[in-house]
């Protein structure tokens, strides 16, 4: 029988360590963990680290569940090998299957030659593909199943599919109470913390995390939490972040608020991909990120695994479509060619399309689903997006942009603007009121990374004296929102009546169009522009941000500030109506 031996002290945080702790009876944490954004979470854009978390159960037979990515493999190897006899070792536990876990996972079989491993059907399909030479030992899940540990530690398997992840499959134990949820709940965030006390504290970083895994897949989160729901969970145990256990009602419910926002849109927009080595994927999430901004429903479709009912019921409910294509020898993958012949033969070709892919050598893929589009009469609402190799930062910020205008595009084509008040109404009455506040004009210009933006702004307000604050008022659809979150940086330049910068926002930018080309710029000390033809400007952090309607309110601390002309008056926007800018 395998025992574990470990402290519960917390180990000294090194750039990257593994921290072990027992959370409930015969049952243990390793927490891989790092304080630099993972590649392989390449989208996911703030950079506040993470944990990788794998989990350990030791009943009569023992199982080990969800090891961690390569980036991991050999410190958890290292440290899971001093204290678990790995060739004793029953279960190996799958929550997904993926390339970059896969690294791990075979080193780790390596140890454990009598290891069952337990996953979904699509999860024994994706190992089939990472070891096509290897015999493994599977015990494929393709209902609600139970797994006996002994010393009552009765794992029920539940296979959850989303979109991104086709095999999720989470664990209950019934002895615990411990709810193993890999991909739902969890934040990319690293510290000592294991646990969510003060949980609100990771509340904003818990949203992002949703925002960025489960996009596109409402409905299939929705049903996950239909799933759990009967079960008495004590914490949930995710694969990401500290565990959830002070706020997993309200983790729980914030969860459904957030499922609700997506599903009660009004354009529907299909994304249809599929993915060879995981480029086409990010491009794909980034692109429904994007789209949700815009104010889409998106529904995300992995070609792989879909059966052609889903594609042929999305097809004929949806407002637009865009196909996400790698190139394989030449030539599209036959999953894409299933889908794309759906789409001709079913599609009205009034809706709204686009295409984009990933490549290694040339990208015929991608020009073949173009021009079989545009010989159908399809409109194509931008120029196909191609990529060569691996996604970079900027890459992954034009495709959030490309989705947010493909899903402006929609609105406009379909005249879903605010509807105008009738003269004199209360509504109207009201709305004029709200007109008369008025706000510095102001530019805010943001950076993080490679990543950068900029955007006219007048609903800024001082908010706090001590420390000195402002609050600025942007809406979901801006580019820059992706870049104010609690942590970044940016400036804020106040602009001079009389000056021409205000008329220089005024158009419309395309997707990561340098919105700053053309003026006087500077840098401040925090990395942001400063416009050296402003009145003054101030170095922010943003420290909060709230969710208010079809905007985000950013608190922010200013760290310093400079007047850049003394003898200038601070420009303000006056409206006559509160339900436009």
């Amino acid at each position: 029988m395998n025992t574990v031996t470990t402290s519960n002290q917390v180990q000294t945080a090194k750039p990257k360590d593994v921290q072990i702790m027992a959370i409930a009876a015969n049952t243990w944490v390793w927490r891989s963990r790092t304080w630099d954004r993972l590649k392989f979470e390449v989208e996911y854009s703030l950079q506040k680290g993470t944990t990788a978390n794998s989990y350990y159960i030791q009943g009569e037979k023992t199982a080990l569940l969800d090891p961690p990515g390569k980036s991991f493999t050999q410190i958890y190897l290292a440290e899971i090998t001093q204290r678990v006899d790995l060739k004793q070792l029953d279960y190996l536990i799958l929550g997904h299957v993926n390339p970059n876990r896969a690294a791990t996972i075979g080193p780790l079989l390596d140890r454990a030659p009598n290891a069952t491993i337990v996953t979904s059907n699509p999860g024994k399909m994706l190992l089939q593909q990472a070891f096509p030479e290897r015999q493994l030992q599977v015990r494929t899940i393709r209902n609600e199943e139970t797994l006996d540990l002994g010393k009552g530690h009765q794992l029920q398997l539940i296979p959850t599919p989303t979109p991104r992840y086709p095999d999720e499959l989470l664990t209950y134990d019934r002895a615990t109470g411990i709810l193993f949820s890999d991909k739902f709940f969890g934040a990319h965030v690293c510290g000592d913390q294991i646990f969510d006390e003060g949980w609100n504290t990771y509340k904003g970083d818990r949203r992002f995390y949703f925002d960025c895994i489960h996009i596109g897949g409402a409905r299939q989160v929705e049903s996950a939490l239909e799933k759990i729901a009967k079960f008495p969970i004590t914490f949930y145990a995710p694969a990401h972040g500290p565990m959830v256990r002070d706020g997993l009602q309200e983790l729980t419910q914030s969860y459904r608020n957030w499922i609700q926002k997506k599903v009660d849109r009004g354009s529907s927009v299909v994304l249809l991909y599929a993915s060879a080595y995981g480029n086409t994927a990010e491009i794909t999430h980034a692109m429904a990120k994007g789209l949700a901004k815009g104010g889409a429903q998106v529904h995300l479709i992995n070609c792989e695994f879909a059966e052609t009912s889903e594609i042929e019921n999305a097809i004929a409910q949806c407002s637009g479509f865009i196909i996400g294509t790698p190139t394989l020898g030449g030539h599209a993958p036959t999953q894409i060619q299933t889908a794309l012949g759906i789409v001709l033969a079913t599609a009205s070709k009034n809706k709204l399309a686009g295409v984009f892919g990933s490549y290694g050598w040339s990208g015929e893929a991608i020009d073949y689903v173009e021009n079989k589009l545009k010989d159908a009469g399809f409109q194509l609402a931008f120029d196909p997006l191609r990529v060569k190799f691996k996604p970079t930062d900027s890459t992954l910020q034009y495709s959030s942009e490309l989705g947010t205008d493909f899903a402006q595009t929609l609105k406009k084509s379909q005249k879903q603007r605010s509807p105008r008040l009738q003269k004199g109404t209360l509504a109207d009455r009201t709305s004029q009121a709200v007109g008369r506040i008025v706000g510095s004009l102001c530019v805010v210009t943001a950076k993080r990374g490679e990543m950068s933006s900029a955007m006219l702004a007048s609903w800024v307000s001082q908010a706090t004296f001590t420390p000195p604050g402002i609050t600025v008022a942007v809406a979901k659809e801006r580019a820059i929102e992706a870049l104010m979150y609690e942590g970044d940086k940016f400036v804020l330049n106040i602009l001079a009546e009389g000056k021409q910068v205000r008329r220089h926002f005024m158009k419309k930018f395309a997707p990561s169009e340098d919105r700053l080309s053309g003026l006087n710029i500077d840098t401040a000390n925090n990395g942001c522009a400063v416009i050296v033809d402003a009145l003054a400007y101030l170095e922010c952090t943003v420290e909060q941000r709230m969710e208010c309607g079809d905007h985000w309110l950013v608190y922010a601390v200013v760290d310093a500030g400079e007047v850049l002309d003394s003898e200038g008056i601070t420009a303000v926007h006056t409206r006559k109506s509160g339900n436009h800018y």
